[in-house]
Protein backbone atom coordinates (compact mmCIF):
# COMPACT_ATOMS: atom_id res chain seq x y z
CA UNK A 1 0.00 0.00 0.00
CA UNK A 2 3.06 2.53 0.90
CA UNK A 3 4.11 1.38 -2.90
CA UNK A 4 1.21 2.83 -3.77
CA UNK A 5 0.72 5.65 -2.54
CA UNK A 6 4.65 6.57 -2.91
CA UNK A 7 3.82 5.72 -7.02
CA UNK A 8 0.45 8.03 -7.04
CA UNK A 9 2.08 11.05 -5.16
CA UNK A 10 4.79 11.19 -7.37
CA UNK A 11 2.84 10.73 -10.55
CA UNK A 12 0.62 13.62 -9.20
CA UNK A 13 3.91 15.36 -8.52
CA UNK A 14 5.50 14.57 -11.71
CA UNK A 15 1.92 15.92 -13.73
CA UNK A 16 2.56 18.81 -11.67
CA UNK A 17 5.76 20.18 -13.52
CA UNK A 18 4.35 19.11 -17.07
CA UNK A 19 2.73 22.38 -17.59
CA UNK A 20 5.91 24.75 -17.54
CA UNK A 21 7.52 22.13 -20.02
CA UNK A 22 4.60 21.94 -22.06
CA UNK A 23 4.64 25.75 -22.15
CA UNK A 24 8.36 25.70 -23.82
CA UNK A 25 7.13 22.19 -26.16
CA UNK A 26 4.21 24.18 -27.65
CA UNK A 27 6.45 26.76 -28.34
CA UNK A 28 9.11 24.84 -30.57
CA UNK A 29 6.53 23.34 -32.45
CA UNK A 30 6.32 26.59 -33.84
CA UNK A 31 9.70 26.67 -35.40
CA UNK A 32 9.95 27.42 -38.98
CA UNK A 33 12.37 28.76 -41.15
CA UNK A 34 15.10 30.83 -39.46
CA UNK A 35 14.09 29.83 -35.83
CA UNK A 36 14.49 26.20 -36.49
CA UNK A 37 17.64 27.37 -35.06
CA UNK A 38 16.30 28.36 -31.61
CA UNK A 39 17.42 25.12 -29.69
CA UNK A 40 14.65 24.69 -26.53
CA UNK A 41 16.65 23.47 -23.63
CA UNK A 42 15.15 20.46 -22.38
CA UNK A 43 15.58 22.37 -18.75
CA UNK A 44 16.25 25.76 -18.00
CA UNK A 45 19.34 26.82 -17.34
CA UNK A 46 21.13 29.63 -14.45
CA UNK A 47 21.93 32.35 -16.42
CA UNK A 48 25.06 34.76 -14.89
CA UNK A 49 24.90 37.54 -12.29
CA UNK A 50 27.62 39.62 -13.90
CA UNK A 51 26.63 43.23 -14.63
CA UNK A 52 26.85 44.98 -18.22
CA UNK A 53 26.55 48.70 -18.78
CA UNK A 54 23.67 50.93 -19.17
CA UNK A 55 23.36 53.17 -21.91
CA UNK A 56 24.85 56.49 -21.30
CA UNK A 57 26.90 55.69 -18.33
CA UNK A 58 23.86 54.78 -16.44
CA UNK A 59 25.64 52.51 -14.07
CA UNK A 60 24.87 48.99 -14.48
CA UNK A 61 22.62 46.18 -13.95
CA UNK A 62 22.03 42.42 -14.07
CA UNK A 63 19.79 40.27 -15.65
CA UNK A 64 18.08 39.15 -12.76
CA UNK A 65 16.59 42.92 -12.79
CA UNK A 66 14.53 41.37 -16.30
CA UNK A 67 12.51 38.67 -13.34
CA UNK A 68 9.02 38.55 -14.00
CA UNK A 69 8.83 38.75 -17.76
CA UNK A 70 10.65 37.09 -20.29
CA UNK A 71 13.30 38.13 -22.26
CA UNK A 72 15.29 37.99 -25.53
CA UNK A 73 18.51 38.92 -24.92
CA UNK A 74 20.29 39.40 -28.51
CA UNK A 75 24.37 39.94 -28.08
CA UNK A 76 26.24 42.07 -30.66
CA UNK A 77 28.61 44.16 -32.20
CA UNK A 78 28.75 47.57 -34.54
CA UNK A 79 31.12 45.65 -36.96
CA UNK A 80 28.71 42.69 -37.50
CA UNK A 81 27.27 42.27 -40.27
CA UNK A 82 24.59 39.83 -39.73
CA UNK A 83 23.85 41.95 -36.56
CA UNK A 84 23.16 44.65 -38.77
CA UNK A 85 20.68 42.77 -40.83
CA UNK A 86 18.81 41.35 -37.51
CA UNK A 87 18.89 44.34 -35.87
CA UNK A 88 15.41 46.14 -37.51
CA UNK A 89 13.66 43.07 -36.91
CA UNK A 90 14.29 42.52 -33.00
CA UNK A 91 13.11 46.37 -32.93
CA UNK A 92 10.14 45.18 -35.08
CA UNK A 93 9.29 42.34 -32.57
CA UNK A 94 9.82 44.95 -29.22
CA UNK A 95 7.43 47.41 -31.36
CA UNK A 96 4.79 44.54 -31.05
CA UNK A 97 5.35 42.20 -27.78
CA UNK A 98 7.54 44.91 -25.86
CA UNK A 99 5.39 45.43 -22.47
CA UNK A 100 4.88 44.15 -18.86
CA UNK A 101 5.98 40.23 -19.39
CA UNK A 102 8.26 40.91 -22.93
CA UNK A 103 11.32 42.84 -23.63
CA UNK A 104 13.87 42.65 -26.22
CA UNK A 105 16.99 43.60 -24.62
CA UNK A 106 20.21 44.33 -26.83
CA UNK A 107 23.95 43.98 -25.70
CA UNK A 108 26.79 45.55 -27.17
CA UNK A 109 29.48 43.13 -26.62
CA UNK A 110 33.08 43.72 -26.89
CA UNK A 111 34.79 46.76 -28.37
CA UNK A 112 32.41 49.30 -29.49
CA UNK A 113 32.06 52.73 -28.50
CA UNK A 114 28.90 54.54 -27.44
CA UNK A 115 29.08 56.80 -30.18
CA UNK A 116 29.75 53.91 -32.73
CA UNK A 117 26.43 52.05 -30.95
CA UNK A 118 24.36 55.55 -31.18
CA UNK A 119 25.54 55.67 -35.09
CA UNK A 120 24.48 51.49 -35.89
CA UNK A 121 21.02 52.34 -34.34
CA UNK A 122 20.71 55.93 -36.29
CA UNK A 123 22.02 54.37 -39.78
CA UNK A 124 19.67 50.84 -39.00
CA UNK A 125 16.45 53.27 -37.52
CA UNK A 126 16.45 51.84 -34.24
CA UNK A 127 14.76 53.88 -31.78
CA UNK A 128 13.54 51.51 -29.60
CA UNK A 129 15.91 49.40 -28.18
CA UNK A 130 18.43 49.53 -25.16
CA UNK A 131 22.29 50.47 -26.03
CA UNK A 132 23.20 48.27 -23.61
CA UNK A 133 27.38 46.98 -23.34
CA UNK A 134 29.42 44.25 -22.24
CA UNK A 135 32.85 45.77 -23.04
CA UNK A 136 35.10 44.09 -21.18
CA UNK A 137 32.99 40.65 -22.50
CA UNK A 138 32.66 39.41 -19.09
CA UNK A 139 29.06 38.59 -19.88
CA UNK A 140 29.24 37.14 -22.64
CA UNK A 141 31.93 34.88 -21.81
CA UNK A 142 29.96 33.54 -18.47
CA UNK A 143 26.83 33.33 -21.20
CA UNK A 144 28.92 31.06 -23.33
CA UNK A 145 28.73 33.86 -26.21
CA UNK A 146 31.08 32.93 -28.87
CA UNK A 147 30.89 34.48 -32.00
CA UNK A 148 27.96 36.97 -32.71
CA UNK A 149 24.97 37.68 -32.98
CA UNK A 150 23.75 35.24 -30.38
CA UNK A 151 20.10 35.51 -29.10
CA UNK A 152 18.75 33.96 -25.37
CA UNK A 153 15.22 33.57 -24.59
CA UNK A 154 14.91 33.79 -20.44
CA UNK A 155 11.91 33.04 -18.95
CA UNK A 156 10.03 35.14 -16.29
CA UNK A 157 12.36 33.48 -13.38
CA UNK A 158 15.52 34.86 -15.03
CA UNK A 159 16.42 31.28 -16.74
CA UNK A 160 17.65 30.05 -19.98
CA UNK A 161 15.10 28.46 -22.41
CA UNK A 162 16.21 29.04 -25.69
CA UNK A 163 19.09 30.09 -27.56
CA UNK A 164 19.75 30.77 -31.39
CA UNK A 165 23.16 31.38 -33.01
CA UNK A 166 23.83 33.70 -36.06
CA UNK A 167 21.18 35.98 -37.13
CA UNK A 168 17.29 35.30 -37.81
CA UNK A 169 14.38 36.73 -38.83
CA UNK A 170 12.33 38.14 -35.84
CA UNK A 171 9.95 39.49 -37.40
CA UNK A 172 8.79 36.57 -39.01
CA UNK A 173 5.26 34.70 -38.23
CA UNK A 174 7.37 31.61 -36.54
CA UNK A 175 9.32 33.78 -34.24
CA UNK A 176 5.77 36.52 -33.29
CA UNK A 177 4.19 32.88 -32.73
CA UNK A 178 6.70 31.81 -30.28
CA UNK A 179 6.83 34.77 -28.31
CA UNK A 180 2.97 35.13 -28.39
CA UNK A 181 2.60 31.31 -27.22
CA UNK A 182 5.46 32.33 -24.41
CA UNK A 183 4.01 35.19 -22.99
CA UNK A 184 0.37 33.91 -23.35
CA UNK A 185 1.06 30.39 -21.66
CA UNK A 186 2.78 31.79 -18.69
CA UNK A 187 0.24 34.30 -17.62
Amino acid sequence: MKRLVAAALYMALSLGAIPAHADTSAAAALRDGDMRKLIFHGTPEAVSKVAFDLADDAGQITLEEFQGKYILVNFWATWCAPCRHEMPMLSELQTEFGADDFEVVTIATGRNSPAGIVKFFKDTGIDNLPRHQDPKQKLAAQMGVFGLPITVLIDREGREIARLRGDADWSSDSAKAIIAELIGAGS
